[in-house]
């Protein structure tokens, strides 16, 4: 009797194991969503360029009274709300002082300046056209002169900014007061909506925005005082009418480096030749040794304990700000970048890198 033969099991193929690839459906749908809110973020600070800008123009001014505060509290040792109280009134009643003592002379100046303008005007105009070339630049120059239509519109244009400025100015300095009074509480605040572990972080980079920009606040006030007196005593000297007036339009004119230069030049300049082609020259001679002086000596000494920015740095912000952000823009183009920079710095110093454009 055959034993019959064991069957084999069939030989098992081999099954390659499925690549199974987790769903990231979730994962891109929450990073597309982080990039339109984003997106609309930027367009929504775009559309409030203006608003924003008076929010950093409040919070400068806030700023400076904090400051001022912090300086009586330690010099003084005053109670926190009685050192506020006096850095809002101290500078009101010095404004009173210099215009109850000042006000009538510098009106009169200014009131001096505008009648005698066209008639320097006229007189430079004259001189030029004596010489061949002058008289052909300014005849192609008139040919480009606006028509009465635009002046107008001109002149329209500008009181109705004039009347935002002041509403703009009204609020600045309300809000600024609120920011002064109680400023921990609108910074704390923002912080404590971050996720607790970029608190500290926060709160570092805020400090190093504050220490940045007061820093260069301080050095700012240095060079506005300086030209203010110094272009007064100097036009005084060249025997230029209303020195003062112009003087304290060139501080404040300071505040936006080269371009508050340029605006107080050129009608001083004309000013000065409408008197005589002696009192142009020494108009010009004296703005000059002012600006020298100031850039130079001053202001070198007050960057090196205060810091400041690299010239050209400053020059193409300004024309940054003044072509996308307008007028307003160009006032705070350079605690702007002072801003920028501080952010860049703090950066850099988390990376462990530094750069001499940001003072590391």
């Amino acid at each position: 009797m055959t034993t019959p033969l064991a069957t084999e099991p069939p030989p098992l193929h081999h099954v390659p194991p499925h690549d199974h690839k987790p769903d990231d459906s979730g994962r891109w749908f929450r990073r597309t969503l982080a990039v339109m809110a984003g997106i609309g973020l930027a367009l929504a600070a775009w559309h409030l360029q203006q608003l924003l800008l008076v929010l950093f123009a409040s919070a400068l001014v806030g700023l400076m009274l904090s400051d001022f505060a912090a300086l009586l509290q330690r010099r003084l040792r005053l109670p926190f709300a009685v050192a506020i109280a006096a850095a809002i009134l101290i500078p009101l009643a010095a404004l009173a002082t210099v215009f109850g003592l000042f006000g009538t002379m510098m009106v009169e100046q200014f009131i001096h300046l505008s009648e005698r303008f066209p008639a320097a005007l006229a007189q430079v105009e004259s001189w030029v056209r004596s010489y061949a070339i002058g008289d052909d630049l300014i005849s192609q120059l008139t040919n480009y002169a606006p028509k009465m239509e635009q002046v107008v519109g001109i002149a329209q244009a500008t009181l109705a900014n004039i009347g935002s400025a002041i509403t703009g100015f009204a609020v600045v300095l309300v809000a600024a007061l609120y920011l002064a009074a109680q400023p921990r509480l609108y910074i704390d605040g923002l912080i404590a909506m971050l996720p607790s572990e970029s608190r500290v972080r926060a709160s570092e980079t805020v400090a190093a925005v504050r220490a940045s920009l007061t820093a260069w606040l301080k050095g700012q006030a240095i060079g506005m005082a300086f030209v203010a007196v110094g272009t007064s005593l100097g036009l005084w000297l060249v025997g230029l009418p209303s020195p003062l007036a112009i003087g304290l339009v060139a501080g404040l004119c300071e505040f936006v480096p080269y371009l508050g230069v340029i605006l107080v030049a050129v009608p001083t300049v004309i000013l000065g030749f409408g008197q005589g082609a002696d009192t142009g020259i020494f108009t010009i001679i004296a703005l000059v040794v002012v600006q020298q002086l100031q850039g130079n000596l001053v202001m070198p000494i007050a960057q090196s304990t205060f810091g400041d920015l690299p010239p050209v740095l400053t020059i193409f912000s300004l024309i940054a700000a003044g072509t996308l952000m307008g007028p307003l823009g160009v006032v705070l183009a350079v605690p702007l970048t002072v801003v920028g920079m501080a952010l860049l710095k703090v950066r850099l110093a988390r990376l462990g890198r530094s750069s001499p454009l940001t003072g590391g």
